[in-house]
């Protein structure tokens, strides 16, 4: 596992060189909150951290419910239960291992790793703009239905899950790139999450913390280029489409 802290943002990377599964820790002045809850044997490492941090774990939050993002989730919720664990009221329904749609929602079949037998119930389903301490919510779906990312208002950090991938190459979610396919190979919609990278840069991230891949300071060039490609590979889709119906 690797640490790297930049202000009050603490990534943990588990399989740094391999297979890059990141979560996060943010300090607060009365704890820490845990963004993401990274593979089932992360529990150990990230538990050690909260240890030598010395500040009580206060909450969980999840920027999603695909495995390699909640795998920790039950063991930590053992160790320590007066956390409480934040999800979207959309991806509550995910966590819980229900895959299927909502009639107003694209009808694309939900991929990636959906759970199986989360014994955790959340305790706080979240919306857009509600705040975990100095994290404020934004709804950011595409990867899943109810994917969220997480502002920092004191630093202007983003924590984005997998909104984008830094790993391989930089690019929204669903756009693929060859040197790291599987974080576009588990998006459920590519056009939500197109629009959700355009909130993203609305935001103006000071820096952006992602699922895969290291963390990037001033990320509004590198955010600009990967939604004009992920425009890009979107029109050359719909024209494939058009053309294999004439």
């Amino acid at each position: 596992m690797k640490m790297t802290r930049i202000d009050h943002l603490i990534q943990l990377s588990f399989m740094p060189r391999i297979f890059p599964v990141n979560c996060y820790l943010v300090e607060e002045q009365d704890g820490l909150t845990l963004i993401d809850a990274a593979l089932p044997y992360s529990v150990k490492e990230i538990s050690r951290v909260v240890r030598e941090l010395g500040r009580p774990l206060t909450n969980i939050v999840l920027t999603h419910a695909h495995g390699d993002h909640i795998g920790a989730l039950d063991g930590l919720k053992e160790l320590y239960p007066d956390a409480k664990v934040c999800i979207s009221a959309r991806d509550a329904k995910l966590l819980r291992g229900d895959a299927t749609l909502e009639p107003e929602e694209p009808q694309f079949e939900i991929r990636g790793s959906v759970p199986k037998g989360i014994k955790t119930v959340p305790d706080v389903l979240l919306g857009e703009g509600d705040r975990i301490g100095s994290l404020q919510v934004v709804l950011t779906p595409g990867h899943t239905p109810g994917s969220i990312s997480l502002l920092d208002t004191r630093s202007g950090a983003l924590i984005a899950g997998d909104a984008f991938q830094a790993r391989g190459g930089f690019a929204v979610s669903g756009t693929m790139v060859p040197l790291f396919p599987f974080p576009a190979m588990a998006t459920w919609h590519k056009e939500s999450a197109l629009a959700s990278a355009r909130k993203v840069a609305s935001l103006k991230p000071a820096l952006l913390a992602v699922g895969h891949g290291r963390m990037m300071v001033e990320p509004a060039a590198a955010i600009a280029r990967a939604i004009a490609e992920a425009e890009r590979s979107i029109s050359r889709s719909a024209s494939s489409s058009v053309k294999e119906r004439m």
